[in-house]
């Protein structure tokens, strides 16, 4: 079949200096796939082509890249697929890293993000010799966070990382929790209070998008999601976000309701400046009918939630 592919070209030392895309055209079968056209174009039409690859195998994850607008692993996409699917093929570069030539990044960003969460397990005392070997078994615990092949396709897809370039990102902080997890790590508290910090577990906005992407099913959301779980049960409840899950929760188990008046005034409860702040949005939600009426009868079944929270306490 003959088929045409957009490719996304950038050049820094060529007269263009923007980003433009060409089309290449090249017959393709059923088991061509991304990866493979782009090398037949590179050997056959345009060896200038400049691109990742090594494996070929969805295991090195070095080939990630925008396929018709969305981050895939270009050696496990079907060429004649893509084209059924979306009426078209168009080949970029990664979303949100800087692009160095073409349709390789600067990755740069991606590894500096894994080194702060320090990926590997630490002991309270580096000194100390090691008596024996540390046998652990926490294949269950880990929740497939050690899947990672570090391709780079959640902090790319992420909200969050666009929206503050000092965000960790999905990859970071699902090997985070990896370590957390490791009975051999001796610095998990130290650890876990890192994370609290700005552009840590609390600033994930849960757009699901790094789910979506992962090529290998890590579910980086959700580990950053079991982080939070971990933080909240060692009493690492001042952030906003930790305040707003415990409040929420105390809130609904109270009421049997969730009550949207109640709620900010206990996340905010003692930083008066923050709760004048909180006013324009009161009358608001009074205005707009956002806030539970205090003299009407409760709504139905909130006997029965209460009574699930009540249960959980036990």
């Amino acid at each position: 079949m003959r088929i045409t592919i957009k490719i996304q070209r950038f050049n820094p030392e060529s007269e263009i200096k923007k980003a433009h895309w060409v089309d290449y055209t090249l017959d393709a079968g059923r088991e061509t796939t991304v990866l493979l056209a782009l090398i037949k174009i590179k050997e056959e039409i345009d060896g200038t082509l400049t691109f990742r690859a090594s494996c070929r195998a969805s295991i090195c994850g070095s080939d990630l890249m925008m396929i018709n607008g969305i981050q895939k692993l270009a050696c496990r996409t079907s060429v004649l697929e893509e084209i059924s699917r979306h009426g078209k093929l168009q080949v970029g570069p990664m979303d949100k890293m800087p692009v160095i030539k073409d349709l390789v990044v600067d990755m740069d960003p991606f590894w500096q993000k894994l080194k702060a969460v320090k990926p590997y397990v630490e002991r309270q005392n580096d000194d100390a010799p090691v008596q024996s070997e540390t046998l652990t078994n926490i294949q269950e615990d880990l929740e497939n966070a050690d899947a990672c092949i570090m391709c780079g396709a959640c902090l790319s897809a992420c909200n969050s990382f666009e929206a503050s370039s000092d965000f960790l990102g999905p990859a970071a902080l699902a090997k985070a929790y990896r370590i957390q997890v490791d009975p051999r790590d001796e610095m998990r508290i130290d650890r876990l209070t890192a994370l609290q910090e700005d552009n840590g577990i609390w600033d994930c906005v849960r757009c699901v998008y790094c789910v979506q992407v992962c090529p290998k099913d890590v579910a980086p959301m959700e580990q950053i999601v079991r982080l939070r779980r971990l933080s909240i049960a060692a009493n690492m409840t001042e952030s906003i976000g930790a305040l707003h899950i415990t409040k929420f929760t105390e809130v609904v188990g109270e009421e049997g309701r969730l009550n949207e008046t109640k709620l900010p005034l206990l996340m905010t409860w003692g930083n008066f400046k923050k709760m004048f702040q909180m006013i324009p949005l009161g009358i608001k939600m009074l205005i707009h009918g956002k806030s539970p009426n205090p003299f009407a009868d409760p709504p139905a079944g909130h006997k029965a939630v209460r009574a699930i929270f009540k249960g959980r306490k036990k």
